[in-house]
């Protein structure tokens, strides 16, 4: 078994959004560059997952 990670994870600065399957409490993140890819990624998986829109980030942090 491995050692869990000690580290913060850092982002990199873009939008970004979460795909969890239906009930599930952990999901996995998309990273895009732009506002309008990460659009086209909602429409594309909000069918077959539960879509979690992040927003944008910049130096590491969210940006309300």
């Amino acid at each position: 078994m491995a050692r869990p990670v000690t580290r913060e994870v850092k982002l990199k600065n873009g939008f970004y959004l979460e795909l969890r399957r239906r009930g599930e409490h952990k999901g996995m993140k998309i990273w895009r560059e732009s506002k309008v890819q990460i659009d086209m990624a909602i429409r594309r998986y909000e069918n077959t997952y539960d879509v979690h829109y992040f927003g944008e980030v910049m130096n590491g942090k969210v940006v309300k």
